[in-house]
C-alpha cells in the first residue's frame, strides 16, 4: 500500500490557525501519512493529494478569505477526494464544551466541496498577536490561547482512522 498524501491547508491572519494546522499535520505524520502543511494562499492545485484538511480563522462569523478562495479555486478536485474543514475562533472554552456548528460561510463551502466534516477549535489572541484589535481585546480581558492540543490531535487521529478504513 502506498502512503496516502494529505494536504493540511490553512488561512490565518495572526498564526493561531497555522498552529492548529501544524498540530494536525504532525499527528497525521505520526499515524503514517505523508502530511504537507501549507498556507491556503500557497495551494495552487490539490490533485497531488489523496485527502485534504482545510481550515480558517472565523472573525465576526466570516471564514478566512484565504481558506475560502482555496476551496473555491479547487472545488472540482476537492469534490473527488475526502475533505475535512476546521475553524478556529472562539476566545473561550465553548469549543471544548459543545460542538459548534460551522459559520454559514463555512457551511456553504462544505456543501460546495462535499466536505465530510467540520470541527471548531478555540482561537488565540495573546501578547504576541499583532495588531490594534488584538491589543484592544487584551486590554478588555478578552484574550488567551484556547487551542486545545489534545482535542486537535484526537480529531486528527479520527481523520487518520477514516482514511485508513477507506
Amino acid at each position: 500500500m502506498t502512503t496516502k498524501r494529505v494536504l493540511v491547508a490553512y488561512g490565518t491572519k495572526h498564526g493561531a490557525t497555522a498552529g492548529i494546522a501544524e498540530e494536525i499535520g504532525r499527528t497525521l505524520r505520526e499515524d503514517g501519512f505523508e502530511a504537507v502543511v501549507l498556507p491556503a494562499s500557497d495551494v495552487g492545485d490539490v490533485r497531488d493529494f489523496d485527502a485534504v484538511v482545510l481550515g480558517g480563522a472565523v472573525y465576526a462569523g466570516r471564514w478566512s478569505d484565504k481558506a475560502k478562495r482555496c476551496a473555491e479555486r479547487n472545488a472540482e478536485s476537492l469534490r473527488h477526494r475526502p475533505v475535512w474543514l476546521f475553524s478556529s475562533g472562539p476566545l473561550d472554552r465553548s469549543a471544548e464544551e459543545r460542538d459548534i456548528p460551522p459559520a454559514p460561510a463555512v457551511a456553504r463551502q462544505m456543501q460546495l466541496i462535499g466536505a465530510r466534516e467540520h470541527m471548531t477549535f478555540g482561537g488565540s489572541v495573546t501578547a504576541r498577536t499583532p495588531g490594534l484589535l488584538a491589543r484592544s481585546m487584551l486590554r478588555q480581558g478578552k484574550g488567551g490561547d484556547y487551542r486545545n492540543p489534545e482535542r486537535i490531535r484526537n480529531w486528527a487521529h479520527h481523520i487518520s482512522a477514516e482514511l485508513t478504513a477507506a
